[in-house]
């Protein structure tokens, strides 16, 4: 049996040409802090940051298909999360009701799809 502690990481992609324009993204829309990456492992560039205890890294593949494969992150005030990615003309994602979260999720400009919750009382 495997014992599960918690998120470490999770890995996206964006196409190779898009790359900076990741680094914004991530860093000035979503507001992610970018952190060290060891390039000298990697044979693609690409680019590391924070969230929260876990990290996201960004990575380089051509275009896929989109698909439902998504991250979620859990956030502590997600009116101010929706007024914030609505302002950057992110079209928002509408996601069916589930008992106890709030949540919505969006593409990022380049395909991955990303949802964000916030944890409510019953």
């Amino acid at each position: 049996m495997i014992e599960f502690i918690r998120a470490d990481h999770i890995n996206i992609c964006v196409p190779p040409e898009r790359l900076e324009e990741a680094l914004i993204f991530y860093t000035e829309i979503v507001g992610l802090r970018k952190i060290a990456r060891p390039d000298h492992l990697f044979t693609t560039p690409g680019y590391w940051f924070d969230i929260g205890d876990i990290q996201l890294h960004v990575g380089v593949e051509p275009l896929k298909p989109v698909s439902v494969r998504h991250i979620a992150f859990e956030i502590k005030n997600m009116d101010n999360a929706l007024k914030h990615i609505k302002a950057h003309n992110v079209e928002i994602l509408e996601e069916p009701v589930i008992p106890g979260r709030k949540r919505f999720a969006f593409h990022d400009p380049f395909g991955n799809r990303m949802e964000l919750l916030q944890i409510v009382e019953l």
